[in-house]
């Protein structure tokens, strides 16, 4: 579990950055449906906005041991857990703009270079495909952690599971080109959000189990 831990608080936002301008690069490979291409379009349009959203609302630098203050260092005990290069934690605004500038063109070249091998497309779909896939995971892992559902609204869980029986239906009955990482990776997702629905059965919003003792949770 610590080994997992680490994976999720280090490496995975460098995929969960990426993932976005990834699956938009994927089409020129797979040439997937279209309707696909415009939702990955949209989904860059809508990480940027946030991405400005949250380096404009993040606390000051000053603030060296506050809670609210995001891109300094997941708060793990009584210390700071810090990314390889503070990855996706800089204090300037600068590093984030430049980062996904340089990834955009790295792919970029890679198209141009390598673009129509199969293997190259292929990685590419699970690299993209996979991180979305495997995103209600932590709150998995939180929720079996603390035995308790508390702060994840069952509006977020009903809208989850309803997306994917649109998606669903979708990758399986849709008339498009749809790859098989898209529906795999779907399914995957499908089923995490229906374990997520039996720990809310399960747990509900009861104050979380923390180290052994019963704690009211507390936002930051």
């Amino acid at each position: 579990m610590s080994l997992v831990r680490w994976a999720v608080t280090r490496i995975a936002p460098i995929f969960i950055v990426t993932s976005p301008v990834t699956s938009l690069f994927y089409w020129f490979g797979a040439h997937y449906d279209f309707p696909l291409l415009i939702q990955a379009s949209v989904m860059c349009i809508v990480q940027v906005v946030l991405l400005h959203v949250a380096l404009q609302s993040r606390a000051p630098v000053g603030a060296q041991h506050s809670l609210n203050q995001p891109f300094a260092g997941a708060k793990e005990g009584d210390s700071y857990v810090t990314r390889p290069f503070n990855f996706w934690q800089w204090r300037s605004r600068r590093p984030y703009w430049q980062f996904l500038v340089y990834y955009t063109a790295a792919l970029a070249v890679l198209q141009l270079l390598i673009g129509q091998n199969e293997l190259y497309i292929q990685i590419q779909g699970i690299v993209a495909l996979g991180v979305e896939a495997v995103l209600p995971i932590p709150q998995i892992m939180q929720n079996h952690h603390s035995k308790s559902s508390k702060g994840f609204r069952l509006s977020v869980l009903v809208n989850w599971l309803i997306g994917d029986v649109f998606k669903m239906t979708y990758f399986f009955l849709s008339e498009g080109d749809v790859p098989w990482a898209f529906k795999l990776c779907g399914m995957f997702q499908a089923t995490c959000d229906c374990y997520l629905g039996v720990q809310y059965w399960m747990y509900g919003q009861g104050t979380p189990k923390v180290d052994g003792e019963l704690k009211e949770m507390r936002l930051a």
